[in-house]
């Protein structure tokens, strides 16, 4: 009985479920999980806090993560290192994001986040043009995808510079039933369709 949990202090599982919204349990499960990914790099004593990081093509073909089609800024933007190499740390801190407890705001920074491809603070709209392509799986046409661009930033842009702050951000996603409809502005049936299809893949950013 005494030897069942020996993977982490009590002081270290207090202090994930203190910075998580996960239970010991759940951080026991996730440490599992880790360790099935590198069983030869991941400890199964992490009482001394391993100096150990898995490469960001072990992460993304998680099947919690291949078939999105942002798992490599995913896995970037949770890395300490920015190029997807993640800790026990990182990998905990991603999932919690992730999980249906997180609360909107908090997916809301990371997903800002994720759409800075170029990671200079600011969704410009080459960040939209590579966004819009991976929610479609690049199913609009050149035309389509600079036109639903272009009325993002006209719609979102709240100081007029031709990108967008987290501040336009966050105020566009909280308001993205509305708003997301203005990104459909022709009369034609068959180009409404795939336009609504991103506004709706906007509006429900497709977190795991």
């Amino acid at each position: 009985m005494g030897n069942k949990q020996t993977i982490f202090t009590d002081e270290q599982l207090d202090a994930y479920q203190d910075c998580t919204f996960f239970t010991r349990k759940e951080i026991l499960r996730l440490h599992g999980r880790y360790h099935e990914l590198a069983p030869n790099l991941v400890p199964m004593d992490y009482t001394n806090d391993p100096d150990v990081k898995l490469p960001l093509q072990l992460i993304i073909n998680m099947p919690e993560l291949k078939e999105n089609p942002f798992r490599n800024r995913i896995v970037e933007s949770f890395s300490e290192d920015g190029q997807g190499n993640l800790s026990f740390n990182d990998f905990v801190d991603m999932f919690s994001v992730l999980s249906e407890m997180a609360p909107r705001e908090l997916k809301a920074i990371y997903a800002f986040k994720i759409y800075d491809f170029n990671t200079d603070n600011f969704i410009c709209k080459e960040d939209l043009e590579k966004t819009l392509n991976k929610l479609t799986r690049e199913e609009l046409t050149a035309e389509e995808v600079n036109l639903v661009c272009d009325k993002v930033i006209e719609e979102a842009d709240l100081d007029g510079d031709g990108k967008l702050a987290f501040a336009d951000f966050e105020n566009m996603i909280s308001r993205a039933p509305d708003f997301l409809s203005l990104t459909v502005s022709t009369d034609k049936r068959d180009e409404v369709k795939p336009l609504l299809k991103t506004a709706r893949a906007f509006e429900s950013f497709t977190w795991v």
